[in-house]
């Protein structure tokens, strides 16, 4: 795939402006689906175990890109989370994220966590970051955890970019998952799908090669 709007990645890297850092964030959050074959009596009368506006954070993923230095991966962050309105993953969960029970039970609370990562991005505040993530789901997530929390959300919205957006966007295409979109500019994906850890390294290899990009003259 090759990009086509090239106004529309100048818009991007304008974006982080004098930021040194780009912070790359993936979540994973409790969830269920229904089951495969219901009919449309049966699907009407299934309760959910998790309902949309009852997902919680299960584990954050972040990697560093360093803007000025060629955009390289710097260092990486990541945290299992104790969920605590719905504390036993659904059997879709775990097999959507691979991530077990143990992993959440022995994991810290959501206030805590960000205390690790504002520990962890406390160095970095003077060289200035923005932050991105595939879509907004991300964004809204941390709000709504942070808020059931009763702390104050640690990165900041305003700070927020969209980085699915900005794909379609400069490449004039369909909105993509993160998966196909990696895949369609020629990179492999590495790791394991649906885990934060994984996906917030390929969506910083994905915005690594996507900010490196040059217009042939």
């Amino acid at each position: 795939m090759q990009v086509k709007r090239w106004g529309q990645l100048d818009a991007l890297r304008q974006q982080l402006g004098e930021s040194r850092l780009l912070l790359c964030v993936d979540l994973e959050a409790t969830c269920d689906d229904y089951p495969a074959g219901l009919n449309e009596a049966a699907w009407n009368a299934h309760v959910l175990e998790v309902q949309r506006d009852e997902m919680e954070t299960i584990e954050i993923g972040i990697a560093l890109l360093d803007v000025q230095s060629e955009y390289r991966i710097v260092d990486h962050f990541g945290q299992f989370v104790r969920p605590l309105l719905r504390p036993t993953l659904t059997e879709f969960c775990t097999g959507l994220t691979g991530i077990s029970q143990s992993d959440v039970d022995t994991a810290k609370r959501f206030a805590e966590v960000q205390d690790q990562l504002g520990d962890w991005l406390r160095p970095r505040n003077t060289e200035g970051w923005r932050w991105c993530s595939w879509g907004d789901y991300d964004r809204n997530q941390l709000k709504k955890d942070a808020f059931r929390a009763g702390v104050d959300v640690l990165l900041d919205p305003a700070r927020h970019i969209n980085l699915k957006k900005c794909f379609w966007k400069i490449f004039a295409c369909r909105a993509l998952g993160l998966k196909c979109a990696v895949e369609s500019i020629g990179l492999s994906w590495e790791g394991e799908h649906h885990r934060a850890i994984d996906d917030a390294r390929n969506l910083a290899r994905l915005a690594q090669l996507l900010l490196s990009a040059r217009q042939s003259t």
